[in-house]
Order: structure tokens, then sequence, then C-alpha cells
């Protein structure tokens, strides 16, 4: 992995968790947390690395939520939809979508 990329992916994972004031968004665990991308990576312009389309999860959560990326969105657990998720950090797929597209990967 390039040093740009990680740096991206730092900063990505250091904005989600200082929104979600380092705590799980679904029960507020502090330990072995997570950011989770809440539309896969491979379906945003420049991988979504934006924190409007990031959440911060515990181990036990993210599981949860990333079995609607393992089984392309046939099996999700009721408050762990896309939709859902995003409406817990005050964000949406349209707002995930413009910042990731303003996201800047060569800088």
């Amino acid at each position: 992995m390039s040093a740009k990329k990680k740096i991206i992916r730092q900063k990505f994972r250091d904005a989600v968790f200082k929104r979600d004031q380092n705590k799980c968004v679904i029960c507020k665990q502090t330990e072995q947390l997570e950011v989770h991308h809440i539309t896969d990576r491979t379906l945003m312009p420049n991988g979504g690395y934006v924190k409007e389309n990031g959440i911060s999860l515990c181990h036990s959560h993210l599981e949860i939520a990333e079995e609607h990326h393992h089984t392309n969105g046939e099996r999700c657990e009721d408050g762990f939809k896309p939709a859902q998720l995003y409406n817990k950090i005050g964000s949406n797929y349209d707002k995930a979508l413009e910042a990731s597209k303003r996201l800047d990967r060569h800088s």
C-alpha cells in the first residue's frame, strides 16, 4: 500500500472516530472499534474514504453491518441497513457520494 493511501485511510479513520466520540454508534462501547464503510468502498468514487460514508462500530456490530456487503444487500439485520446507518451519523448516500467525489486521492 502506498504512503498516500495510508494517509487517506488514517485521516478517514481519525475523522470518523472523532465525530463518533471514539464509541460504537450502536452500543457506545469503546473497545475494539473499527470504521465501517456504509456504502462499500468499491462502489464509491475514490474509495468513499470520507466521514460521511463511515461509522464507528465495535467488532460485533461491524460483523452484522458487513453482512449487507457480503450478501450484496440480500441479508441485513434491521438497524444495519445503509440508510439506517447513515441516519445514525446524520448523513445519507448523496452526501457521502458528493464528499467522496471531492476527495482528492492524489493530495
